[in-house]
């Protein structure tokens, strides 16, 4: 064979390759374009998870630029758009009704419409982001898992291993965003103080973190409760602690105790 013919050849088999190749890149793409055809919804909430997670890493890093204000708005009413969503699919018919009401603040999704309804019209306030992405985050792996598979088994390493870093550590992210929760509301104090918002909003964030305290399907909030009552009592029964922070700590204790709704 000469040089010619085995250039030719070689080629040949490149053009074969890369045919092949873009014949699997197309058989992906339209499995991936069936399977969220086959579930509008679920894609359009994938969709705007990912839009959430996208202006929240803007925000706190501008790397294209864009105005900080105009990407913590973008993230809040796009969690507000994905929790009406989600509330719809939940809770599918509306009704003018008591019941129905009742029914529908059960819900985790009307929370966090509630949450962003609360903060969308304030200053930007960085901590009220991260519950919003964390949960973008966990929503979107589980969708993100679903179209990997319509690829392949074994397809994008990278992605996959990504996936499941983000699984294994779900039940931490769920404390942390649950302690969040919790912290946000004394922070109020130096919002107030500092003019960034207004004084009805602890009355309002008052009112989210009872229904998450109550909340049926994620018991994370309430076990936070528990476990920082536990964790102060124990340090204010050391002999160490001082009389006067005690007492507090007592107090507050007793207060909060008083204010948290009855759990059935």
């Amino acid at each position: 064979m000469t040089d010619n013919q085995s250039s030719q050849g070689a080629g040949t088999d490149q053009s074969q390759n890369a045919a092949a190749a873009g014949s699997r890149g197309s058989t992906a793409l339209s499995r991936i374009i069936s399977k969220m055809s086959a579930d509008k919804i679920e894609a359009v909430l994938w969709l705007s998870r990912l839009f959430t997670i996208f202006n929240t890493i803007n925000f706190f890093l501008p790397i294209f630029g864009h105005n900080p204000y105009s990407c913590y708005q973008k993230v809040l009413l796009s969690n507000a758009a994905t929790s009406a969503l989600r509330l719809h699919q939940r809770v599918p018919h509306f009704q003018f009704s008591r019941e129905y009401l009742g029914q529908l603040f059960l819900e985790d999704s009307a929370h966090y419409l509630f949450y962003s309804l609360i903060f969308v019209t304030g200053s930007p306030v960085s901590m009220a982001l991260l519950p919003v992405f964390l949960y973008a985050v966990l929503h979107a792996q589980s969708y993100t898992k679903q179209l990997l598979n319509q690829i392949g088994p074994d397809s994008v390493q990278l992605l996959r291993r990504l996936m499941a870093k983000i699984e294994t550590h779900q039940v931490s992210m769920l404390r942390f965003i649950a302690c969040n929760e919790i912290f946000l509301m004394p922070s109020f104090i130096f919002l107030i103080m500092t003019g960034q918002c207004s004084i009805i909003m602890p009355f309002l964030y008052y009112r989210f973190l009872s229904l998450r305290y109550s909340s049926r399907r994620n018991p994370y909030c309430r076990t936070l409760f528990y476990e920082l009552r536990v964790a102060v009592e124990m340090l204010c029964s050391k002999p160490q602690c001082p009389r006067i922070f005690s007492n507090m700590c007592y107090k507050a204790i007793s207060l909060i105790s008083r204010m948290a709704p009855a759990v059935n």
